[in-house]
């Protein structure tokens, strides 16, 4: 058996229905990279909010003692709308606990009653979370329905001042509108770890992240750091070789995500 083991969990860069046809298994790794991910959205939004970026630049440039200057936000009663709640939004849901918001949740899939109880999420529609949130996090992969999810349209929607952050995939939010909407004062705050750029599958992606995003003071980027972590990293890659071994040996790898043609 031939096999493409990818120590990934988004595969919409690689195209399964090729490897289908050609009588490829395509498999993924997709458990290991929750829990890191997970705390590195906590971590943007706490950054945002905090505005950790600015006071470091002030810092770096010369600090001269306390000055009344740079007041955020804190979680601490705030509410936080999550975008997705496959295993990446649950996760997020579960760092965010002790912080002390109220979290919410839109989804095509509502969670079943047990993880919803256990969680103490509300399902709200689309329009109605980017209404009531101070702060929104995108934990979506990157679909048909999910491309410029987040676009001018929803952005007018959101509270005046909110933060967005976006850990799933780019091109999931409109970046030019998020830059729109930071340079209007209508959003409060915008962090990533992925970028629009990133996407290869999707026709016409932008060469680069957009000159008035990475200008835009009340900004903080990361370079897809989601799953940068030493043990993380290498657990990944001994799964994803662990599977190519199991197509050598004849049989289905664990993960895959296509179906062979016959």
């Amino acid at each position: 058996m031939i096999a493409v083991s990818a120590a990934l969990k988004g595969y919409d860069n690689l195209d399964a229905g090729a490897c289908a046809r050609h009588g490829v298994w395509l498999a993924t790794v997709p458990g290991t990279m929750i829990a890191p991910t997970a705390e590195l959205a906590v971590g943007l939004l706490i950054g945002l909010m905090r505005r950790f970026l600015e006071g470091h630049e002030q810092v770096r440039g010369g600090f001269a003692g306390w000055r009344p200057q740079f007041y955020g936000a804190t979680l601490r009663g705030a509410t936080v709308g999550l975008l997705g709640m496959g295993q990446l939004g649950q996760e997020i849901a579960r760092c965010l606990t002790g912080f002390g918001p109220r979290i919410v949740y839109h989804d095509a899939r509502r969670l079943d009653t047990q993880a919803g109880q256990e969680l103490a999420l509300s399902c709200l529609s689309l329009d109605r979370l980017a209404e009531t949130s101070d702060a929104v996090v995108a934990a979506l992969p990157l679909t048909s329905r999910t491309h410029h999810l987040i676009d001018a349209a929803l952005l007018r929607r959101m509270c005046p001042g909110a933060f967005l952050v976006n850990v799933g995939r780019g091109s999931v939010v409109d970046e030019e509108a998020v830059a729109a909407a930071l340079e209007s004062g209508r959003l409060g705050g915008y962090a990533a770890d992925v970028f629009a750029m990133e996407d290869w599958a999707l026709p016409g992606r932008p060469a680069g992240i957009p000159d008035s995003l990475l200008r835009h003071p009340r900004t903080l980027f990361t370079p897809h750091l989601g799953s940068a972590v030493d043990g993380i990293r290498r657990q990944r890659s001994l799964q994803a070789a662990h599977q190519i071994r199991q197509a050598i040996q004849g049989q289905r790898p664990d993960n895959t995500v296509n179906i062979l043609m016959s």
